[in-house]
């Protein structure tokens, strides 16, 4: 084929669009770059979502080897083909017993894990009423659902029972975060709770970055709020934050689980969790119940973090538990406050939309129970540091 011939193909042709949506990105300041770490780094991450220190403990990474050593790499199908061991059952039961659930169905994320619950738990002839800034896996939840959805103002729980009131439908789902993962401010979770018994509606928790964190011991938001057995109550986790490994989880009512291993899609067609992450997460849970002063460090690290951060002049938000934010001018401004950061040995989050439905960029900041002193000195230090002065309130 001539050159000509070649350039005039229209397979050539098919993804034009995407230069003009990567032009756009790009003066919007919205280009995302992966940036691949080393094994090992000298910087001190408050990037991570390793809120307890456990994914590199010992004990922790000890059990992921000896797992795959026993098991295998993979889990080799689906849970309800051969994906199932007997680790998997193990988890389920300690999850449950230590979140005070009835039962657990563990999946291989907590992305799966809420697409699972939304789908599963609503349908047509139902309606969602969701906070506007639940995690983009919940919006996917709802997307799929075909559900009447509603997403009502943050943290409000007047506008979710007036939706719930003039909804269409007699079966209600009200979604909501526990703690918000950009902000991570809490919900007001016992009042959605009331909300949702006045108006026969059911409460769909993500406890994503709850447990470990919050309630006794690590128990989570659901269970510092006392609504860990409330039947009408389901709880989703995920196994890759405060426990260090991989894998999501629903919490809930025996009969909540039995229909999600009989409805929910993402569990189904899933190829299960691996053994190594299922062993992680069983032995970070023993860890967290050896060892439950770390809960209360990483709340006094993030607390300590917002805290000298106002003083330095900077807007951030006030910690629910280990996520704090730092508002930052621009998206630009943003990825060069992080580099900057980064320059200076501190990995910092940096968040711009459309990740941040508030439309605000910001770098996020997420204390850690490993975190000494002096290296919270550092932190601020370098935040404040290589702050822009557009930043400073």
């Amino acid at each position: 084929m001539s050159e000509s011939a070649h350039r005039d193909d229209p397979a050539e042709h098919v993804f034009d669009w995407l230069d003009g949506e990567a032009e756009r990105r790009a003066e919007a300041g919205l280009v995302r770059r992966l940036r691949p770490r080393a094994a090992t780094a000298d910087e001190i991450d408050l990037a991570g979502n390793d809120y307890l220190g456990l994914a590199r403990d010992k004990r922790v990474t000890g059990a992921a080897a000896a797992s795959a050593l026993r098991w295998g790499a993979g889990a080799t199908g689906s849970r309800l083909v051969t994906g199932s061991t007997e680790l998997h059952t193990e988890l389920e039961h300690a999850l449950a017993r230590f979140c005070g659930a009835e039962a657990a169905l563990v999946f291989s994320s907590g992305f799966t894990a809420n697409l699972g619950a939304v789908t599963a738990l609503s349908g047509r002839e139902s309606a969602i009423v969701t906070d506007k800034y639940i995690h983009a896996s919940l919006i996917e939840g709802c997307r799929l659902s075909r559900a009447d959805v509603a997403a009502v103002a943050h943290r409000d729980p007047a506008a979710v029972a007036h939706a719930l009131r003039t909804r269409r439908h007699e079966r209600a789902l009200v979604v909501t975060d526990s703690v918000f993962s950009v902000d991570g401010d809490r919900a007001p979770l016992a009042e959605l709770a009331s909300v949702c018994r006045e108006h026969r509606a059911a409460l769909l928790v993500d406890d994503a970055h709850g447990l470990g964190v919050l309630g006794e011991g690590g128990r989570g938001t659901v269970w510092d709020d006392g609504l860990a057995k409330a039947p009408d109550v389901v709880t989703t986790i995920t196994l890759s934050k405060a426990l260090g490994a991989q894998g999501g989880a629903v919490l809930g009512p025996h009969r909540v689980i039995r229909h999600l291993i009989d409805t929910a899609r993402s569990f189904i067609f899933d190829t299960a969790l691996a053994p190594a992450p299922a062993s992680a997460a069983l032995t970070a849970l023993e860890i967290l119940r050896a060892e439950p002063h770390r809960p209360a460090r990483v709340c006094e690290v993030a607390a300590t973090l917002a805290d000298r951060l106002q003083a330095a002049g900077l807007t951030t938000s006030t910690p629910g538990a280990a996520v704090v934010s730092v508002h930052a001018p621009s998206p630009e401004e943003a990825v060069a406050w992080s580099t900057r950061c980064a320059e200076k040995g501190i990995r910092v989050g940096c968040f711009r939309p459309p990740s941040v439905p508030d439309g605000i960029s910001r770098l996020r900041l997420t204390a850690r129970a490993d975190l000494t002193d002096a290296d919270v000195d550092a932190c601020v230090d370098a935040i404040v540091a290589t702050a822009p002065d557009a930043a400073a309130s």
